[in-house]
């Protein structure tokens, strides 16, 4: 994980599904480059998003209830709440199985970016990691979630 203290965080595994998420949400590059062109090994949109909420439930409540163990503070939990709310409206009315360009051209989708970017970048930050750097595939997540 880079410079990312694996054990400063109780639920480091939760906080690396959701920094995983955000950060595909957050990469319009990457997004075109990966998702649109279909190369396997990082997931499609829905995949993200179910990252973002798999085991947070953050679709359910709240990031502000994991503040101190997958969130360092109020202010990263409340720019992840922001990211996934507008990331599941979109998910919600164009559906869980929609293809990857549907969700690219929906008119809320900048927004959700840039939502997503936000949290992204406070989040690695944080983590000491540089929010520039290109998203993980699916693989080397798990091999880090392993290496612990």
């Amino acid at each position: 994980m880079g410079d990312m203290p694996m054990t400063d965080m109780p639920w480091w595994r939760w906080r690396l599904n959701v920094r995983s998420g955000l950060h595909m949400l957050s990469d319009a590059a990457f997004q075109q480059t990966v998702w649109l062109a279909g190369l396997p090994g990082y997931g499609d949109v829905t995949d993200a998003v179910y990252r973002l909420v798999e085991d947070t439930w953050l679709d359910n409540w709240s990031a502000e209830k994991y503040v101190g163990t997958v969130f360092r503070d109020a202010q990263e939990a409340a720019l992840v709440d922001g990211a996934v709310l507008k990331v599941l409206r979109i998910l919600h009315e164009v559906g869980p199985d929609a293809a990857v360009p549907v969700y690219l051209q929906h008119p809320g989708w900048p927004e959700a970016v840039h939502a997503a970017r936000q949290a992204h970048v406070a989040l690695a930050t944080g983590d000491g990691e540089d929010p520039d750097a290109p998203p993980r595939t699916l693989e080397a997540l798990t091999s880090l979630k392993r290496a612990a």
